[in-house]
């Protein structure tokens, strides 16, 4: 049997690729939950 047992991390540019991807979902979606709370904290405390 020849082939990897695990796969070979991504070269350099994919990393920052993958890195930046991240960061363009998960900020917005942060802030969209921390929005979330604080209106809704408005909401049930007045």
């Amino acid at each position: 049997m020849t082939g990897e047992s695990s796969p070979s991390p991504p070269e350099p540019s994919r990393r920052a690729l993958i890195a930046f991807s991240w960061v363009w979902v998960g900020l917005p979606l942060a802030y969209g939950l921390y929005e979330l709370v604080r209106k809704a904290t408005q909401l049930f405390t007045g």
